[in-house]
């Protein structure tokens, strides 16, 4: 099959979507298919074979974050010559919605069409003010996936119509297999996020972490991400500071062995999340979870069956929590077990699946939808050469 995937979002900028569309084309490489990738890059970006650059990217706020986002009229052109060349059997979008190349591709596409819709926003006026230009675009999708049924929810309630649920995906052997860093073992909390990013979170557990180092001092914070590290320990007292060690960005593999060696795994983040694939990562390496009680984090976890939960945006309730699950390795070791269970219907064997299933739906709807065209147009033709009886 011939596949074309479009990315909103800058691919030189990593984040989930962009993780999660580049470990799809690539499963679908493995099993022979033909997959192009339209996406976002600035010029010298290094791409994989199969991605094609639409351009440099400009930053937006958008979705309680700042995403790098590529529109207007050079932007459509190359859209317009990217779906002409590949000639696709199915074309994916991702956040048809969003003020990017998937709204574009939307506009353009001819061809039978799925998209799948990762946001989680509340209700806006400018999602109100733009749904009749939205509207026309979404009508021409053939099939609608939604991450979680958070984003499902989201969808139904923004923009009418309903998707079908198909999680975000992750290699779990790779990150089961992964070996663990002698150097990040050993009463060591994970956290990896945007550092300067405040809904991801990072603020809530520096509060946290004062009540912990009280009653735990040997227990350290690995950070892993970009920002500003100063400006993210600026909050603990000074002697505090030493327990928190930032690793700036990691490596896939170096994200596997950091998730692999801690005791706990935090994801304090605060809102704006419609799913939460570093929690299906770190059950994946085997790391206990600590998550706030965001309704997609709560989802993933299975409802705290998989991981623990704590209210959002509560520094005392994460501290309290953190305490006993450090102080609790038989916890922390049924938590890990259960984890690694639950986690294997994210794995791309299934999801790769699910969405492949989906792609074979529209595409035989499309032939057939053609082939009675044809019909017709033959029969219309018949009808006109035929003499007229009196």
């Amino acid at each position: 099959m011939r596949i074309g995937i479009v990315c909103p979002y800058s691919w030189d900028v990593p984040g989930g979507v962009q993780f999660h569309i580049r470990d799809l084309a690539e499963y679908f490489v493995r099993l022979g298919h033909e997959v192009s990738v339209l996406a976002p890059a600035d010029d010298d970006t290094p791409l994989p074979p199969y991605v094609v650059s639409a351009g440099r990217a400009v930053p937006v706020p958008y979705n309680g974050s700042v995403a790098r986002l590529n529109f207007g009229f050079l932007s459509a052109a190359r859209v317009r010559r990217w779906l002409h060349d590949g000639a696709f059997d199915v074309i994916h979008i991702h956040e048809p919605t969003s003020p990017s190349l998937g709204l574009l591709a939307c506009w353009a596409a001819q061809g039978p069409i799925v998209a799948t819709f990762h946001t989680s926003n509340p209700r806006s006026r400018a999602m109100i003010a733009a749904y009749s230009i939205l509207q026309a675009a979404l009508e021409k999708i053939s099939a609608r996936i939604a991450v979680s049924e958070y984003a499902r929810r989201t969808l139904v309630e923004h923009l009418g119509g309903d998707a079908v649920v198909i999680p975000n995906g992750v290699d779990v052997d790779f990150f089961a297999k992964a070996e663990p860093n002698p150097d990040w073992q050993g009463d060591t909390i994970g956290f990896i996020g945007r550092i300067d990013e405040p809904r991801k979170g990072l603020p809530v557990l520096m509060r946290a972490l004062p009540r912990i180092l009280a009653e735990r001092p040997r227990t350290r914070l690995l950070v892993a991400g970009r920002g500003d590290e100063e400006e993210a320990v600026a909050s603990l007292p000074a002697e505090l500071r030493s327990r928190v060690e930032f690793l700036g960005m990691v490596s896939d593999a170096d994200k596997a062995r950091l998730l692999r060696s801690v005791d706990l795994y935090v994801a304090p983040n605060t809102g704006g999340e419609s799913f939460g694939i570093i929690l299906v990562e770190a059950m994946s390496a085997g790391a206990p979870v600590l998550a706030s009680d965001l309704d997609a984090f709560a989802q993933v976890l299975d409802r705290g069956a998989a991981g623990e939960l704590f209210a959002n945006e509560d520094a005392d309730a994460l501290a309290e929590a953190a305490l006993r699950l450090l102080g609790d390795p038989a916890r922390r070791a049924e938590l890990s077990a259960r984890g690694s269970a639950h986690v294997r219907r994210f794995d791309w064997a299934t999801v790769g699946a699910d969405i492949m299933s989906v792609y074979e739906t529209v595409a035989a709807g499309a032939a057939a939808v053609a082939a009675d065209d044809a019909a017709g147009g033959a029969t219309g033709l018949l009808a006109r050469l035929r003499p007229a009886r009196d």
